[in-house]
């Protein structure tokens, strides 16, 4: 039903109480014309109102069944996950972050797997983790490391970054 029609019974009924009003004369013409406009002004905004909210509903309705009809997005990856991605990959470029960052998670790691798997604390039996862990990953994981002659050289390399893991999986 257009908005025309919706409003023709009602702004008629409007008009003719205008005339009834201004026939009768119960109420002076400013008053009555004053009265008119108001019930005309009510009529209008109650009309455009339930067109906004009829227009509302079908819109919404359409929407949730465009978003039920949406495939769903990928799931992201945990942010535990992404942190530590970045954290291997500063250790790998720069030697201080390695140092700062990566070799005490790295470290950390380590004694854990040592620790519940052969009863080996690696700072009070550096042979015994030395031997677990093999010459070239106890070099970069001892707890003695000297520091990097520059901070901003390179930090562990990619290969023996992937190893070290490999081995405290292993363990």
């Amino acid at each position: 039903m257009s908005r025309r029609r919706r409003l023709g019974l009602p702004v008629a009924v409007a008009v003719l109480a205008l005339v009834l009003l201004l026939g009768l004369r119960p109420l002076s013409t400013p008053r009555a014309l004053g009265i008119w406009l108001i019930l005309i002004a009510a009529l209008v905004l109650l009309t455009l109102a339930r067109d906004v909210r009829s227009q509302d509903a079908s819109h919404g309705a359409r929407r949730f069944e465009a978003e039920l009809r949406r495939r769903p997005a990928a799931p992201s990856l945990p942010v535990e996950f992404l942190r530590m991605e970045r954290e291997l990959e500063l250790g790998i470029a720069n030697a201080d972050q390695a140092r700062r960052r990566l070799l005490p998670l790295l470290r950390t790691a380590a004694a854990a797997r040592l620790a519940t798997s052969h009863g080996v604390e690696l700072g009070r039996s550096p042979e015994a983790a030395r031997a677990l862990l093999g010459d070239e990953i106890w070099e970069w994981l001892r707890p003695d490391r000297p520091l990097a002659a520059d901070r901003h050289a390179r930090g562990i390399p990619r290969p023996v970054l992937e190893a070290t893991i490999a081995r405290l999986e292993s363990l």
